[in-house]
């Protein structure tokens, strides 16, 4: 998958979080997310944004929020959220199939498929099962990149090792792990954790939002 398009995976993996959404009761909807201050809905309404998305969009809506991304992603959200959670499923759904971005690499599209869907899925119990190649290639693209959420200064001086399957990168204290805790990790998330070890942990620990 490394050197083919990621959209038939996104689009997959935006079919299977429809799925694990569609029997969500408005309580569920309003659980705390792994994203702070953003309920499972918000992160919701952010994804369905980002699906509608392409360069111009984004461009205008940044002036319009005065260049600061977190105003427009707010705004963003707000919008989305206007009607009932099922109306918003079916507005994620008929979108899914496209294949428009922000501006940015294509990777980045992927990496939020995966690392949103566990912001979601995780605080709702909600196990689900990733294609390796792609959490690969999601793991290859943040070593690599400070964009919006710093993951290469984060694991910086830190040799990362997955333990289900052959990749590590890096130089120093290990860190050692399932490929997914470590993708989590690497993008700032506490929530898996406890699934990692090695003796860079501490370092990776003080490297992550309190």
């Amino acid at each position: 998958m490394t050197t083919s398009s990621p959209w038939p995976t996104i689009h997959d993996e935006r079919r299977a979080l429809v799925d694990d959404l569609e029997p969500l009761t408005d309580t569920q909807w309003s659980t705390p997310s792994l994203c702070e201050r953003w309920t499972v809905r918000d992160v919701f309404a952010h994804m369905t944004a980002t699906e509608k998305m392409t360069p111009p969009k984004f461009v205008g809506k940044l002036v319009g929020s005065g260049f600061r991304i977190n105003t427009m992603f707010e705004k963003d959200i707000a919008h989305e959220e206007e009607g009932t959670p099922a109306e918003s499923l079916d507005e994620f759904r008929a979108h899914m199939g496209d294949s428009t971005h922000p501006p940015g690499p294509i990777d980045a599209m992927l990496g939020e498929m995966i690392v949103h869907g566990e912001d979601i899925r995780r605080p709702l119990g909600i196990a689900h099962e990733y294609p390796m190649d792609a959490v690969v290639r999601v793991a290859d693209f943040y070593k690599n990149s400070n964009l919006l959420i710093g993951s290469k200064s984060r694991v910086a001086g830190l040799t990362l090792r997955a333990t289900d399957t052959d990749w590590s990168t890096g130089s120093g204290p290990e860190v050692s792990g399932p490929m997914l805790a470590l993708v989590l990790a690497m993008t700032g998330r506490r929530a898996a954790l406890d699934e990692l070890g090695g003796d860079g942990l501490d370092q990776l620990k003080s490297a992550l939002p309190k």
